[in-house]
């Protein structure tokens, strides 16, 4: 038998129903990755042993009974620390928050994924306020690449893919406000997936506005599709939240996607792509064809969104920040509040015609997709790099956004988008690549990330290579 951490979602709870392993055993042997992975890579701001192997015993109980609580009980979970989870602080990797708050109710992923019968074992690490691409905090320190502890796993949801890729849990809840899923899956090789918006309820709001998702990070695409199948229901208090109408995701993931058209941008026309990794992307993109898809290259005919993006995602800091005093703000990571001080100069003409642009901008992609199923491109022009940086190249970034070409415009247009893992570099470092479909395609941008890892399936790395002294 496989190493018990290392199982998928779906393989724990078939292994439950014969009886084949317990709720506990998994528990034990999830907690054992953690003593093992946590020292070194710092994934985890909160860890609940006590309160996790409680419920796995329940959980066991249920199962030996035959009557489990839901589709994916005694599965091991996570919760980005951003999300309230009833009884835990939400410390949200800033020492302005008080440590002695536990939130009074669940918000609705955490509340859809204890229906469903997971098991919450913790709460994994974020930048402050989940505000940039790599995820270090003064609260928190730095989380690192298991792929190389030199290097970044990304952000903001890195803790949560750093879990998800060495086997700390099965299940992981990311946010995504400007690729806070997609980047760090690219660079720890698993997958992510940004839903639709509004697909996945959020509660409170975020200060980012209608940029932010949440959305799965998992080893594998069922492990995503049934776990957006548990977290998509309906919560009246999200007033953007869409209904519960057809939210089996998996239901369609074994359908052939022979004949969908599919289009290929290396680049969308405008982003410098690492030569190495758009490589790796041309080759693996192929896959697509050997599965009976239409691929061509063609790219969706807007120009970079980055200035459209800045102005909302600096409005949304200056929102954020905008009830904490010069002393709290002292304690707060310097660039979150720079660019909250950008964001007070903006007018409010300035923010509503950066509205009016991120419509043209979703008005392009739709008619995009009247020609075409899906859009593929490169998660990010780049694979991790080194984790005492805010980004790969100094001397010509100053921000995340510069370095996330790929990520922040499907954002702006709230479509589905997912990173699959394709493949490495010579470096041993994971690529992902991106599949983008129109909104409420969530099922198709599956569906093909499904057929994709038939090919190209998850790899975990080994614990020698987490362990090894990198250059």
């Amino acid at each position: 038998m496989q190493e018990l951490a290392s199982m998928s979602a779906l393989e724990l709870v078939n292994n439950y129903k014969t009886k084949a392993i317990s709720p506990v055993e998994i528990i034990n042997s999830v907690f054992s990755k953690i003593d093992i992975y946590q020292p070194i890579l710092n994934a985890f701001t909160l860890i609940d042993h006590d309160g996790a192997l409680r419920d796995a015993k329940a959980s066991e109980k249920r199962w030996l009974n035959n009557s489990p609580i839901g589709p994916l009980d005694g599965v091991p979970a996570t919760i980005k620390d951003l999300i309230f989870v009833k009884g835990w602080p939400t410390r949200k990797g800033s020492r302005v928050t008080d440590p002695n708050i536990s939130c009074m109710e669940d918000a609705p992923v955490t509340a859809r994924l204890k229906e469903a019968g997971c098991i919450l074992i913790g709460k994994t690490t974020t930048p402050e306020f989940g505000w940039k691409g790599v995820t270090d905090s003064g609260l928190s320190g730095t989380t690192l690449n298991p792929w190389n502890t030199k290097m970044t796993p990304g952000g903001s949801s890195g803790g949560a893919a750093v879990a998800a890729a060495v086997g700390m849990g099965a299940l992981h809840v990311g946010t995504d406000g400007g690729g806070s899923i997609r980047i760090p899956a690219s660079f720890t090789g698993v997958f992510g997936f940004k839903p639709t918006y509004g697909l996945v309820p959020a509660w409170p709001a975020s200060p980012f506005g209608s940029l932010a998702h949440v959305g799965p990070i998992t080893k594998t695409v069922a492990d995503a599709a049934a776990m957006l199948t548990a977290i998509s229901s309906f919560d009246s208090r999200d007033w953007q939240a869409q209904p519960s109408v057809d939210h089996d995701f998996s239901a369609d993931l074994g359908h052939s996607i022979k004949d969908l058209r599919i289009a290929y941008s290396p680049n969308l026309g405008y982003a410098k792509v690492n030569l190495e990794v758009e490589t790796i992307i041309s080759r693996q993109v192929q896959l697509f064809s050997e599965l009976g898809a239409v691929v061509e290259l063609a790219d969706p005919g807007f120009h970079s969104p980055l200035e459209i993006f800045n102005m909302h995602w600096y409005a949304g800091a200056a929102n954020l920040l905008q009830n904490f005093d010069s002393a709290e703000q002292e304690l707060i990571d310097p660039g979150l509040v720079e660019i909250a001080r950008e964001g007070t100069d903006i007018s409010l003409i300035q923010y509503l015609a950066s509205t009016n642009a991120r419509n043209i901008l979703a008005e392009t992609m739709n008619a995009f997709h009247q020609k075409w199923d899906l859009l593929i491109t490169p998660t990010l022009p780049t694979t991790a790099f080194p984790s005492n940086q805010a980004v790969p190249d100094p001397s010509t970034q100053k921000r995340w956004p510069d370095w996330t070409p790929f990520t922040y415009p499907f954002n702006l247009t709230q479509q589905p988008a997912s990173s699959v893992p394709c493949g490495f570099t010579a470096a041993g470092l994971p690529v992902g690549l991106q599949i983008i479909g129109p909104k409420f395609s969530d099922k198709l941008v599956l569906r093909a990330a499904h057929a994709f890892e038939s090919l190209c399936p998850f790899v975990m790395p080994d614990q020698d290579i987490v362990y090894l002294p990198h250059q």
